[in-house]
């Protein structure tokens, strides 16, 4: 994917291919390449993709909320002058995308949730975090997935190093009360978009149970499972993610 970065002023972001937009919004402790797959089968099949990096660690401690990531966002879009956009979120970039869609409707034209954020989320737990304890994180890194294998040494190193140092601490911390703050479960009856809800049977941070209350409270909402599969479908089954998506985007004329 690096061949495809690009920087421009306070935006790094990958983009690749021609036609509508889709742009991809990572987790809390995401990154760019977990979307890797997805990015390049969509970028071949008409669509303009893009995945900006959010500004999670770099924003001053006291904007580090779900508000001002979704002003970054909206930032962007104008940046790239993009129209009837389609916002595609995991966890946290799910919830963000529920905060634009209600404060810019009119930017979007679908939604496409996948273990979102926005009702319900499991953290990480009470203790988190704990700094210095390898074996913790790497246990709690693989209990985000239904194959503990995607929790690569990679993976968990990254997610280490966040939680071993203070500042990047504090505002993942700020980040989740934010998140909690920010419930969308009173504003998502009012996002007439067409939404994509894409659910792992056995994600354990946004359970079954949160899909379906999200599938319940859309007004024009798709719900799919993929099963055994946890919180980033798109990480660990990520050719079923594309198939889903690529016919539901087809079915609905996207």
């Amino acid at each position: 994917m690096s061949k495809n970065l690009k920087k421009e002023g306070k935006f790094t972001y990958a983009e690749a291919g021609e036609g509508k937009a889709i742009i991809v919004l990572h987790g809390l402790m995401g990154a760019l390449s977990n979307f890797e797959e997805t990015f390049n089968h969509f970028s071949e099949k008409g669509y303009k993709v893009f995945i900006p990096e959010l500004p999670l660690y770099t924003l001053p401690l006291l904007k580090t909320n779900v508000k001002n990531l979704a002003k970054f966002l909206h930032d962007f879009i104008e940046h790239k002058n993009l129209k009837n956009v389609v916002l595609l979120g995991n966890s946290l970039g799910g919830h963000i995308a529920l905060y634009y869609t209600k404060h810019y409707p009119n930017d979007i034209e679908a939604l496409v949730l996948t273990g979102s954020s926005g009702l319900y989320e499991k953290s990480m737990g009470d203790s988190f975090p704990k700094r210095g304890n390898y074996e913790y994180i790497k246990q709690k890194a693989e209990e985000v997935f239904y194959d503990p294998k995607i929790a690569t040494k990679e993976l968990v190193d990254d997610v280490f190093a966040i939680v071993n140092n203070r500042m990047t601490v504090l505002k993942t911390l700020a980040i989740a009360k934010s998140a909690i703050r920010h419930n969308m479960a009173n504003d998502i009856p009012n996002m007439k978009q067409p939404t994509c809800l894409i659910w792992g049977k056995h994600d354990t941070v946004t359970p079954p149970e949160v899909a379906n209350g999200f599938h319940d409270l859309f007004p024009d909402a798709d719900l799919f499972w993929i099963d055994k599969c946890g919180h980033a479908a798109m990480m660990e089954r990520p050719k079923e993610f594309n198939k889903v998506l690529e016919n539901w985007l087809t079915e609905r004329n996207i």
